[in-house]
């Protein structure tokens, strides 16, 4: 299965996300901040975005990722909260490979991911 990067400062749904996808067999390392996104970077197949929250500043993080070629070759997985579809278009138009509302993320996570990784293999 593939490396996954979650990040999520949202340690409670960080955990549902990342039980989700350890069952479905992903290697999965959680991160509350950008320089720990950074750093892990390395080897990653998908990145996940919590975009509910301090959206301008995350988009700004994951555009100059993508800018540097820091993204060369991983899939980008955002979720926001379902009633801000601007953050949904501005996620969209920022690069990202898949945009879902959160409730979606928290239901069909590990098959979203399956899905990236079959993309861009």
């Amino acid at each position: 299965m593939a490396r996954v990067v979650a990040y999520i400062p949202d340690l409670l749904f960080g955990s549902r996300v990342q039980a989700d996808l350890l069952a479905d067999g992903h290697v999965v390392e959680l991160a509350c901040d950008s320089a720990a996104v950074s750093d892990a970077l390395t080897g990653a197949r998908v990145l996940i975005v919590d975009l509910t929250d301090e959206v301008p500043a995350r988009v700004g993080f994951i555009e100059s990722l993508s800018v540097a070629g820091s993204l060369a070759g991983i899939a980008t997985l955002a979720f926001y909260s379902h009633i801000e579809v601007d953050v949904r278009e501005m996620a969209g138009s920022a690069g990202f490979d898949l945009v879902v509302p959160r409730s979606r993320m928290a239901r069909e996570g590990a098959e979203l991911v399956k899905r990236l990784t079959v993309d861009v293999a």
